[in-house]
């Protein structure tokens, strides 16, 4: 039985939609419950899937999360951090000091509610997995992002330690860094920006949210602990990790565009 938050939209819906055909039973949490229903219309109603509506901000809510979906479903055996925002593409001295504390509260402190709500449940199955949606932003600097990225840098830490903790445990953790993704995480965020044609083409040559899920059900299902989805993400991370002052100003050059 797999939980999934974000999982209205993007990569989160396609997750939940591969998994039900895959036969999970699948509980998928967002804030916006329009976005759920269609998710739940594209799965043809499938009985197995369940929609709750979920700020993971709210650590009330989220704390009697588990017992709402194991009274529908019977167990929880894997945890999905899909859920996640963005910031207006602005530098750090002109971004709002609430937007930067909400880019913690969402991407960091979120996940963390998450965790601590869930892994005493999975704590009891006979295998669990906690699956963390990261970002490249979580490992390379993007000029504009800059808060984003430090809460996907958080994030990722937190993974990491995390994995160590629970290594001799029943619970399997994986950090999953995607790429660029075609979702509409800009839109979602309340982000606007303006795209020229080479920019709309750009977008269209985005890795799918249909490919980024199916690479992180392989990822699952080989309990993989880091896998980074997409050629643009493996390209960045090789490039960061060896020439790291040239790749900074190559992005950003290509930022400024933003």
């Amino acid at each position: 039985m797999v939980v999934i938050t974000g999982g209205g939209a993007g990569i989160g819906r396609h997750l939940a939609l591969k998994m039900l055909n895959n036969g999970a039973k699948v509980a998928i949490c967002d804030i916006n419950v329009n976005y759920m229903e269609e998710t739940l219309a594209l799965s043809n109603h499938h009985p197995h899937l369940s929609l709750h509506q979920l700020d993971i901000t709210d650590k009330h809510r989220v704390e009697v999360l588990p017992k709402e979906i194991i009274t529908q479903h019977g167990a929880i055996d894997i945890l999905v951090n899909n859920a996640g925002i963005i910031q207006p593409f602005v530098p750090i001295s002109q971004l709002d000091e609430n937007i930067i504390r909400k880019m913690m509260e969402v991407n960091y402190f979120g996940n963390v509610n998450m965790i601590k709500a869930f892994l005493p449940i999975l704590r009891e199955r006979p295998s669990a997995q906690i699956i963390n949606i990261g970002s490249m932003g979580g490992f390379i600097p993007f000029p504009g992002q800059t808060a984003y990225c430090a809460a996907k840098a958080a994030l990722k830490m937190l993974t990491e330690g995390l994995n160590v903790e629970l290594m001799d445990t029943n619970v399997k953790v994986s950090l999953i860094q995607p790429g660029g993704v075609a979702t509409e995480i800009t839109k979602n965020s309340g982000v606007e920006i303006q795209q020229t044609n080479n920019d709309k083409q750009q977008t269209q040559s985005l890795l799918s949210p249909e490919k980024a899920a199916e690479q992180i059900i392989q990822a699952i299902e080989k309990e993989q602990f880091r896998v980074l989805v997409g050629k643009d993400a493996k390209m960045l991370y090789f490039l960061y990790r060896f020439f790291p002052t040239w790749i900074s100003k190559q992005i950003a050059k290509k930022m400024k565009q933003l």
